[in-house]
């Protein structure tokens, strides 16, 4: 078999943390698999780089961040591949764009355009593990570029789809995907199966085991997907790709902390509310919810929509530049919000989610702010302090406890 296998970076946090992956790699391979390898910065070393940029300069330009935060994945992938030499585990470490990663000319968030892994078969080929430092790539013009937080994830599913790998397995410090964040509700299931849209509509929503753009390429070319533990390696985990068997519609509750609301004053028609959303999306801003009320003989319409907390500098920035073209009278932004949302491939089918949803989280004392459906999922979006106590509340109402 080929496997690739995904190391994050709770799984790399010290020098213990690497032999301990370091051992599991080199097991693999001793059972006869080749084996690439792709790796996250240790711990929080993405953060402290980001920490060091910022005591030089509050807006780095994006080529040299990109520089900066690549070093992080740098310094993994050359430390586990240490460690497998000291097993006596022959390996070779590759940066992004030595193994191939082909990016879009993006700074910080750049998409995966092609894997042309030569060198990684040639290792694999010579009976080495290849180590590959995730989250990173270069696009046409040679330039490093990185492909946002949790990127890692995407490179170990693109590798293994480039390769053709049996199976690609996602090693972090829980046990695979859960029905709701284990460090807010104690008793949360560890799901043994879940479909790519699910697990794909908890990734876009808060859940923050799989990263959003992995799920896809993973749905795209069926890439068979494991999630599963460092720190228990013989639990099974979660597979992804099987279509769901679970007998109730919420298959797992996501929450997203860092959500801005932004309404927007005075609005005339849907041409405008149009040009508004293209002005956004042209500048990068991703938007989720939207809340329209058409204008009457008495006033002018009114939007809102949720942001990315860290993307409302970008969405004031818009707001301000476009006020006179599009006319409206005002904005307001409210910061602190969060967006809890319940997920299932059979929600468009079960009787009263929403029903039950509105009921359990105002049994404890909760009201939402705003309200929005899918075909898999129903979010509401409430005040940050309240997000954990209605995540646990619908646990309860969903799952039993």
């Amino acid at each position: 078999m080929l496997i690739v296998m995904k190391f994050g970076g709770s799984s790399l946090a010290s020098a213990g943390h690497i032999r301990r992956a370091a051992q599991l790699i080199a097991e693999q391979r001793q059972a006869g698999d080749q084996v690439a390898v792709v790796v996250s910065a240790q711990g929080d070393t993405t953060d402290e780089l980001i920490a060091k940029a910022m005591e030089i300069t509050k807006t780095p330009s994006g080529r040299e961040r990109d520089m900066l935060l690549s070093c992080g994945e740098q310094m993994s992938m050359a430390l586990v591949a240490m460690q497998l030499e000291a097993l006596e585990c022959p390996a070779v470490s590759f940066c992004g764009w030595q193994a191939g990663i082909r990016t879009e000319a993006r700074h910080g968030d750049a998409r995966i355009l092609k894997v042309e892994p030569r060198r990684v078969k040639q290792a694999l080929e010579a009976g080495k593990v290849a180590v590959v430092a995730g989250f990173q790539g270069m696009d046409e013009n040679g330039e490093i570029t990185t492909i946002g937080r949790g990127g890692s994830d995407t490179t170990a599913v693109a590798l293994a789809s480039a390769l053709g790998a049996d199976v690609c397995r996602i090693y972090t410090d829980v046990k695979g995907v859960y029905s709701a964040d284990p460090r807010v509700v104690d008793r949360a299931l560890v799901h043994r199966e879940i479909s790519y849209d699910e697990m794909l509509e908890m990734a876009a929503l808060g859940a923050q085991v799989l990263h959003c753009r992995a799920v896809e390429l993973a749905r795209e070319h069926q890439v068979k997907v494991e999630v599963r533990s460092t720190f228990d390696p013989n639990f099974c985990g979660t597979e992804l790709g099987v279509e769901s068997t679970h007998p109730h519609p919420v298959r797992g509750l996501a929450c997203d902390e860092q959500v801005a609301m932004v309404t927007v004053l005075g609005l005339d028609s849907g041409k405008e509310t149009c040009r508004l959303f293209t002005l956004l999306a042209d500048s990068g801003v991703s938007i989720d919810v939207i809340i329209r009320s058409p204008g009457t003989a008495k006033g002018r319409g009114v939007v809102s929509f949720s942001v990315s907390e860290e993307e409302r500098e970008k969405v004031s920035t818009v707001l301000k530049s476009s006020q006179r073209e599009l006319g409206f009278s005002g904005f307001l932004i409210q910061n602190g919000m969060a967006k809890v949302s319940a997920v299932g491939a059979g929600m468009s089918d079960g009787c009263g989610v929403a029903a039950n949803m509105l009921r359990a989280l105002q049994e404890g004392g909760i009201e939402p702010q705003y309200i929005t459906t899918g075909e898999l999922r129903i979010s509401v979006i409430l005040p940050r302090e309240q997000a954990k106590d209605a995540v646990r509340h619908l646990h309860k109402a969903f799952f039993g406890y």
